[in-house]
Protein backbone atom coordinates (compact mmCIF):
# COMPACT_ATOMS: atom_id res chain seq x y z
CA UNK A 1 0.00 0.00 0.00
CA UNK A 2 0.97 3.92 -0.74
CA UNK A 3 -0.30 6.59 1.82
CA UNK A 4 -0.62 9.46 -0.61
CA UNK A 5 -0.16 12.99 1.37
CA UNK A 6 -1.10 15.53 -1.49
CA UNK A 7 0.26 19.53 -1.45
CA UNK A 8 -2.30 21.47 0.44
CA UNK A 9 -2.38 25.14 -0.37
CA UNK A 10 -4.56 26.33 1.74
CA UNK A 11 -5.68 30.45 2.91
CA UNK A 12 -8.33 32.63 3.79
CA UNK A 13 -10.52 31.05 1.05
CA UNK A 14 -10.14 27.41 1.66
CA UNK A 15 -8.06 25.13 -0.15
CA UNK A 16 -7.10 23.34 -2.96
CA UNK A 17 -5.54 20.68 -3.98
CA UNK A 18 -4.69 17.77 -6.71
CA UNK A 19 -6.23 14.82 -5.76
CA UNK A 20 -4.53 12.63 -8.93
CA UNK A 21 -1.39 13.96 -10.86
CA UNK A 22 -0.30 10.71 -12.93
CA UNK A 23 3.21 11.98 -13.68
CA UNK A 24 3.88 12.15 -9.67
CA UNK A 25 1.85 9.09 -8.83
CA UNK A 26 3.82 6.72 -11.46
CA UNK A 27 6.95 8.49 -9.61
CA UNK A 28 5.48 7.01 -6.10
CA UNK A 29 4.74 3.47 -7.67
CA UNK A 30 0.84 3.64 -9.08
CA UNK A 31 1.47 3.17 -12.42
CA UNK A 32 -1.58 1.51 -13.50
CA UNK A 33 -4.60 3.97 -15.24
CA UNK A 34 -7.58 4.61 -13.57
CA UNK A 35 -11.01 3.85 -14.98
CA UNK A 36 -13.82 3.82 -12.41
CA UNK A 37 -14.99 6.17 -9.76
CA UNK A 38 -16.77 5.13 -6.69
CA UNK A 39 -18.63 7.37 -4.22
CA UNK A 40 -20.53 6.15 -1.20
CA UNK A 41 -22.06 7.61 1.98
CA UNK A 42 -22.64 5.77 5.48
CA UNK A 43 -23.29 6.72 9.01
CA UNK A 44 -21.49 5.62 12.16
CA UNK A 45 -20.64 2.35 12.88
CA UNK A 46 -21.13 1.45 9.13
CA UNK A 47 -18.41 -1.30 8.50
CA UNK A 48 -18.09 -1.93 4.51
CA UNK A 49 -15.85 -4.96 3.12
CA UNK A 50 -13.53 -6.89 3.07
CA UNK A 51 -13.94 -7.22 -0.61
CA UNK A 52 -11.78 -7.65 -3.43
CA UNK A 53 -12.28 -8.89 -7.41
CA UNK A 54 -10.01 -12.21 -8.59
CA UNK A 55 -10.26 -12.05 -11.81
CA UNK A 56 -10.59 -8.61 -12.88
CA UNK A 57 -8.35 -7.25 -9.98
CA UNK A 58 -9.13 -3.71 -9.10
CA UNK A 59 -6.25 -1.14 -7.69
CA UNK A 60 -8.01 1.63 -5.73
CA UNK A 61 -7.02 4.96 -4.57
CA UNK A 62 -9.40 5.50 -1.76
CA UNK A 63 -10.03 8.77 0.11
CA UNK A 64 -12.77 10.43 2.44
CA UNK A 65 -14.17 13.70 1.15
CA UNK A 66 -16.82 13.90 4.46
CA UNK A 67 -16.07 12.85 7.90
CA UNK A 68 -13.55 9.59 8.97
CA UNK A 69 -12.92 6.75 8.31
CA UNK A 70 -10.58 3.81 8.99
CA UNK A 71 -9.42 1.96 6.03
CA UNK A 72 -8.17 -1.55 5.79
CA UNK A 73 -6.35 -3.27 3.51
CA UNK A 74 -5.69 -7.30 3.63
CA UNK A 75 -2.97 -9.14 1.48
CA UNK A 76 -4.87 -11.88 -0.18
CA UNK A 77 -2.08 -12.79 -2.78
CA UNK A 78 -0.53 -16.09 -1.11
CA UNK A 79 2.58 -16.25 -2.93
CA UNK A 80 3.24 -12.85 -0.89
CA UNK A 81 5.51 -12.87 2.29
CA UNK A 82 2.59 -10.56 3.97
CA UNK A 83 -0.17 -13.30 3.06
CA UNK A 84 -3.14 -12.23 5.39
CA UNK A 85 -1.49 -9.16 7.30
CA UNK A 86 -2.80 -6.45 7.01
CA UNK A 87 -2.48 -2.59 7.44
CA UNK A 88 -5.22 0.29 8.91
CA UNK A 89 -5.08 4.14 8.35
CA UNK A 90 -7.29 7.04 9.34
CA UNK A 91 -8.42 8.90 6.30
CA UNK A 92 -10.57 11.90 7.22
CA UNK A 93 -11.44 15.23 5.45
CA UNK A 94 -9.25 16.79 8.13
CA UNK A 95 -6.00 14.85 6.72
CA UNK A 96 -6.84 15.42 3.27
CA UNK A 97 -4.76 11.81 3.28
CA UNK A 98 -5.49 8.61 0.10
CA UNK A 99 -4.60 5.37 0.67
CA UNK A 100 -3.43 3.39 -2.25
CA UNK A 101 -4.30 -0.18 -2.76
CA UNK A 102 -2.24 -2.36 -5.31
CA UNK A 103 -4.49 -5.17 -6.67
CA UNK A 104 -4.39 -8.20 -4.51
CA UNK A 105 -5.03 -6.74 -1.67
CA UNK A 106 -8.83 -6.83 0.28
CA UNK A 107 -10.39 -3.57 0.86
CA UNK A 108 -12.49 -2.26 3.72
CA UNK A 109 -13.64 0.22 6.05
CA UNK A 110 -15.30 1.81 8.76
CA UNK A 111 -17.36 5.40 9.85
CA UNK A 112 -15.64 6.34 13.06
CA UNK A 113 -17.48 10.41 12.31
CA UNK A 114 -21.48 11.06 12.87
CA UNK A 115 -21.18 10.45 8.72
CA UNK A 116 -18.34 10.07 6.08
CA UNK A 117 -18.34 10.14 2.40
CA UNK A 118 -15.94 7.78 0.60
CA UNK A 119 -14.32 8.83 -2.89
CA UNK A 120 -11.95 5.62 -4.43
CA UNK A 121 -10.98 5.14 -7.83
CA UNK A 122 -10.30 1.74 -9.71
CA UNK A 123 -8.38 0.39 -11.94
CA UNK A 124 -10.56 -2.25 -13.49
CA UNK A 125 -14.39 -1.73 -13.48
CA UNK A 126 -16.46 -3.68 -10.91
CA UNK A 127 -17.94 -7.39 -12.18
CA UNK A 128 -20.09 -8.43 -9.08
CA UNK A 129 -19.80 -12.34 -10.43
CA UNK A 130 -15.60 -11.56 -9.48
CA UNK A 131 -15.72 -9.79 -6.16
CA UNK A 132 -15.11 -12.07 -2.98
CA UNK A 133 -15.45 -11.41 0.34
CA UNK A 134 -13.33 -11.94 3.68
CA UNK A 135 -15.39 -11.69 6.97
CA UNK A 136 -14.19 -8.26 8.75
CA UNK A 137 -13.63 -10.66 12.13
CA UNK A 138 -11.88 -13.01 10.76
CA UNK A 139 -9.82 -14.01 13.68
CA UNK A 140 -6.91 -15.32 11.26
CA UNK A 141 -6.23 -11.96 10.14
CA UNK A 142 -7.04 -9.83 13.57
CA UNK A 143 -7.89 -6.34 12.03
CA UNK A 144 -8.44 -4.45 15.34
CA UNK A 145 -11.43 -2.19 14.29
CA UNK A 146 -12.69 0.76 16.21
CA UNK A 147 -16.07 -0.13 16.32
CA UNK A 148 -17.41 -3.04 18.49
CA UNK A 149 -21.28 -3.67 16.68
CA UNK A 150 -20.49 -2.41 13.58
CA UNK A 151 -23.60 -2.05 10.82
CA UNK A 152 -22.74 -4.93 8.77
CA UNK A 153 -24.66 -5.62 5.00
CA UNK A 154 -26.37 -8.83 4.61
CA UNK A 155 -24.07 -9.91 1.98
CA UNK A 156 -21.14 -9.13 4.24
CA UNK A 157 -22.18 -10.91 6.97
CA UNK A 158 -22.17 -14.05 5.21
CA UNK A 159 -18.71 -13.76 3.97
CA UNK A 160 -15.76 -16.63 4.46
CA UNK A 161 -12.61 -16.46 6.54
CA UNK A 162 -9.58 -15.99 4.50
CA UNK A 163 -8.68 -19.89 4.99
CA UNK A 164 -11.82 -20.51 3.26
CA UNK A 165 -12.26 -18.31 -0.05
CA UNK A 166 -10.48 -18.08 -3.29
CA UNK A 167 -7.26 -15.62 -3.50
CA UNK A 168 -4.70 -14.51 -5.78
CA UNK A 169 -1.69 -17.16 -5.94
Amino acid sequence: MILVEPKVFADERGFFMETYHQPRFVAAGIALPFVQDNHSKSRRGVLRGLHYQLGHPQGKLVRAVQGEIFDVAVDVRRSSPTFGKWVGVLLSDANRRQLYLPPGFAHGFCVVSETAEVLYKTTDVYHPEDERTVIWNDPDIGVIWPVSDPVVSAKDQLAKRLSETECFA
